[in-house]
């Protein structure tokens, strides 16, 4: 009871049932998870062994997902050249398919309408047939124009003149046709960002004196930017994985290198998974970039950039300490 006589109210903390009760669901979901990675099974397999002049037998154990064979080809001169073939497609793909959207989305808001149909039939056509049809069709290009030829129509006249079958090989069919798909894309992701900029922005720039060009340069282009990066992360990142279809038309990119060794040893499981681990630390490292690149970029629309992962972590065990500090200064205090 109090000085003023009034009962003490006992506070009692809710209980969250639903959480716990979903804790505990998580937790044998996740016990079981990491038992069938890395816990070892037994396998139809028996070892003996001679013990005193009596033979022992009892059965071998495995591992389910075998990482004995997946340390063993991880490292491999073909896994890591299909890599690097892996990210030299997404790379050059992604340049060309930023550089040809940004192209189409200023081209599908220009005035001209001869401008804007055509960028608006490039991304139908493009978006609107399967990527692995695309491929294989720079692929056997060859079959429609065996040499090209570069002049004037209708006449003999010719500045240049190439055969296709031997100057477009599949990893550069593969490419064009990676990049070209891509354009469509960023050009609806690019043409989103410059329509997310408010208008009067442009009327300012315009009452200043600047053209349409440096407007879209030094006005629009740096403020859609927060709108576009977020999109083509996802973009580079399902590039990535996109590049697997390029082995349908014999370029050996990671999925393609470790087909071809699995298809002589017959490891057929190992091998997916050292594809996929790879796979996984490629898109890691492209999403820590993409995130700190989306900080960058948000300077100028929030008063405080999201934290890094490092100050979460810095901040989280600040938090850990501080309960420990305050538990032992009430113990202190108690005694």
């Amino acid at each position: 009871m109090s000085a003023n006589g009034d009962v003490a109210v006992k506070v009692v903390p809710v209980r969250h049932v639903g959480r716990w009760i979903g804790l505990a669901a998580v937790s044998v979901l996740l016990a079981m998870l990491i038992h069938t990675l890395f816990f070892q099974v037994s396998s139809a397999k028996q070892a003996c062994t001679l013990t005193n002049g009596v033979r022992v037998c009892h059965g071998v154990k495995v591992w389910r997902f075998q990482w004995d064979v997946v340390g063993q080809y991880f490292f491999t001169s073909e896994v890591l050249h299909g890599l690097l073939i892996t990210v030299e497609l997404t790379v050059i793909s992604m340049i060309i398919g930023i550089l040809l959207g940004m192209t189409i989305a200023v081209m599908r808001m220009s005035p001209n309408r001869v401008l804007s149909s055509l960028a608006w039939s490039y991304t139908w056509f493009f978006r609107g047939t399967p990527v692995l049809v695309q491929l294989v069709f720079w692929a056997f290009i060859g079959l429609l124009y065996p040499h090209l030829t570069i002049g004037i129509p209708f006449t003999h006249l010719a500045f240049v003149h190439i055969h296709v079958n031997v100057a477009l090989t599949p990893f550069e069919a593969v490419f064009i046709g990676l990049g070209l798909n891509e354009g469509a894309y960023m050009s609806e992701i690019a043409r989103s960002g410059l329509i997310s900029v408010d208008e009067g922005q442009i009327e300012a720039a315009s009452s200043l004196g600047m053209t349409r060009r440096q407007t879209l340069r030094l006005v629009v282009i740096p403020q859609a930017m927060r709108v576009i990066i977020p999109p083509t992360g996802n973009e580079v990142i399902s590039m990535l994985k996109t590049t697997s279809l390029a082995s349908a038309v014999g370029v050996l990119e990671l999925f393609g290198a470790v087909e071809n060794v699995y298809a002589t040893n017959y490891k057929i499981m190992p091998l997916l998974v050292v594809a996929s681990i790879w796979y996984l630390i490629v898109t890691t490292v492209l999403s820590i970039g993409q995130f700190y690149l989306e900080r960058r970029f948000a300077r100028g629309a929030l008063r405080t950039p999201p934290p890094t992962p490092i100050q979460r972590l810095r901040a989280d065990l600040r938090g850990i300490g501080s309960k420990f500090r305050t538990k032992r200064g009430v113990a202190e205090v108690s005694a």
